[in-house]
């Protein structure tokens, strides 16, 4: 029997210029497919009123360490290289399945309610086969649509993330690729979390990047950030083994040679934007503009809870910020006025919701309200006090809304938050992240 819902006379932003703006219009969402986008539309349906709310696709974070919500903002004024030493080599050794688990659920609860419905589960916590089990079988139980990144341990500092020798286990990712993602067309798909060139030898990076092609998953690096990172000139050294591709997604950027520039953009590779950590602990200045100037689809993402919040407006916000700042003071410098290009907070809102989706690679699937895709839907009510009134309703989302405004979240055509609150048992998921914060904090002690 054919499912169907309707969301009625809502703000329409599609984000598919075919479809456009609606500023009073309906979705139909049949068996989780969005089947039309009108002006009004009959249909033996369950109707769910959106009078005085915006309806937009949801947004896509493409790249976030779930594991880390247990040990949320326990390095509010950190550095890039305190990271390193304060999470990775501190934290994260002492992290069992239990932990993860409890991290994922958390995390992705997180996502869901902050209007999030895709996730890059950036997951470079795999200390025994288990961990992946456990990150797998949290993100499958909230409903969030995902891609699990498959990272390496990280028992050591020293062992992964300095010309590491060890390379991400291949028989345990064959495993988790038999096992959990057979087919690519589920709500959960299979990347590859690799460290890439300067954090690991040449063979370990080739034989990681052989292992993702071998298995027909995506690629995802983090390059060209901070002190460290970014004199590694990275994609250049890809380029140099010929590992390039279109496969392959980099995050952070900030510190690429107008080179690696346009070899990620002629490879066809995509880039992963987190401004509010990149401003905040030293990782550069997010390269938004940069990006775009290449003929990239930039994105957005929120990468570490350690430090910064985790939601998609926060992350509009510090992007569109930041290089409006830049530019600005370049400008003024100058003495010439600002250019044409600058940033507006429409194109905030694409890259958060369609160049999101192209950039996880799942655009035919998600990213705007587009019949035929998968019904990925968000509506925020504008008729709250911080929104309300609205004269330009993808400025309201991008630069008035908040987590308080997701009103209703849909993934995959399922209703995971309905009248502002989440269909899901948050009470376990905070004991259980508590009682693993407890835990982590127990043993860090006793280690110390």
């Amino acid at each position: 029997m054919t499912h169907r819902i309707l969301l009625r006379a809502g703000h329409v932003l599609s984000m598919d210029p075919a479809v456009g703006d609606l500023p009073q219009g309906d979705v139909l969402i049949e068996d989780g497919r969005i089947a039309a986008v009108d002006r009004e539309i009959s249909a033996d349906a369950e109707v769910l009123d959106m009078t005085g709310r915006i309806v937009i696709p949801g947004f896509v974070d493409t790249h976030r360490h779930t594991w880390e919500a247990s040990i949320r903002n326990v390095a509010p004024d950190a550095t890039l290289d305190d990271y390193f030493v304060d999470i990775l080599d501190t934290f994260a050794p002492l992290y069992t399945p239990e932990d993860v688990y409890a991290a994922n659920l958390a995390g992705s609860l997180e996502c869901l309610n902050a209007g999030i419905t895709t996730l890059v589960d950036w997951s470079h916590i795999n200390n025994t086969p288990e961990h992946p089990d456990a990150a797998i079988r949290a993100l499958t139980e909230t409903g969030i649509r995902a891609q699990y990144a498959y990272g390496s341990a990280n028992t050591s500092l020293a062992d992964y993330w300095f010309e590491s020798k060890i390379a991400i286990p291949g028989d345990d990712v064959r495993r988790v690729r038999t096992e959990y993602f057979a087919s690519d067309g589920g709500l959960l798909t299979l990347a590859l979390a690799t460290r890439g060139p300067g954090f690991c030898v040449n063979d370990v990076v080739t034989s990681e990047w052989a292992l993702a092609r071998e298995l027909d998953i995506p690629i995802t690096v983090h390059v060209a950030m901070g002190r460290l990172a970014g004199r590694f000139g990275m994609v250049k050294q890809l380029h140099d083994l010929e590992l390039l591709g279109p496969d392959t997604t980099y995050v952070h950027c900030c510190y690429f040679s107008e080179e690696e520039w346009r070899l990620v953009a002629d490879s066809g590779g995509t880039v992963s934007i987190a401004p509010q950590v990149e401003t905040q602990m030293g990782h550069g200045w997010p390269p938004v503009m940069k990006a775009i100037e290449h003929g990239l689809r930039p994105s957005l993402s929120i990468d570490v809870v350690t430090t910064v919040p985790g939601d998609m407006f926060t992350q509009i916000r510090a992007a569109f910020a930041a290089e409006r700042a830049r530019v600005n003071a370049a400008s003024w410098q100058a003495d010439v006025p600002v250019p044409d290009t600058m940033l507006t907070a429409r194109q905030m809102l694409e890259i958060a919701t369609r160049n999101g989706a192209h950039v996880a690679g799942l655009e035919d699937r998600t990213g705007s309200l587009t019949p035929g895709k998968r019904a990925d839907v968000v509506a925020i009510d504008a008729t709250a006090l911080n929104v309300a009134p609205v004269h330009d309703a993808a400025a309201a989302v991008a630069l008035s809304a908040d987590v308080s405004n997701v009103e209703t979240v849909i993934v995959d055509g399922v209703v995971r938050k309905r009248d502002g609150r989440l269909m899901a048992d948050v009470a376990r998921a905070r004991r259980l992240v508590e009682e693993s914060r407890d835990r982590l904090l127990a043993a860090k002690g006793a280690r110390a």
